[in-house]
């Protein structure tokens, strides 16, 4: 088991002779768009807007701009992040327009912190919040 952990440990990392680090990295290729999006500049995709709020009620909706998200891997990654929250009823991620819709109930807290901190921890940047309240 420890020599597994070692092999893993340094196939993540290679210390060269001279004693500079090199740190082997994924590519993160295939990206969906050429530009980055910048999810303040843009609005909510309306016909994406009205498929997400479709069965939900008495809830209020996140609309969170995210800068930095380039590809469908980044969305998932967030994704995820909010699906592990009990208090997450629903979420869409619109990769084009670079936001993330989040419906949570009428009685739940939003803290735009801890959204930040997911989204940080994906490496994006959640920039604004604006809540819809349905």
């Amino acid at each position: 088991m420890i020599r597994i952990i070692v092999i893993l440990l340094f196939s993540m990392t290679n210390v060269w002779a001279d004693g500079k680090e090199q740190k082997n990295e994924m590519p993160h290729t295939g990206h969906s768009f050429d530009t980055l999006v910048d999810g303040e500049k843009l609005e909510v995709d309306p016909d994406r807007l009205g498929a997400f709020l479709q069965g939900l009620s008495d809830s209020q909706i996140a609309v969170i701009s995210v800068q930095g998200m380039v590809c469908d891997f980044c969305a998932r990654g967030i994704e995820k992040m909010f699906k592990l929250d009990p208090k997450v009823k629903k979420i869409d991620i619109d990769l084009s327009k670079g936001k993330v819709l989040v419906a949570y109930s009428d009685e739940d807290s939003i803290d735009f912190n801890d959204i930040k901190q997911k989204i940080l921890s994906n490496g994006q940047n959640a920039t604004h919040l604006k809540i819809l309240r349905i």
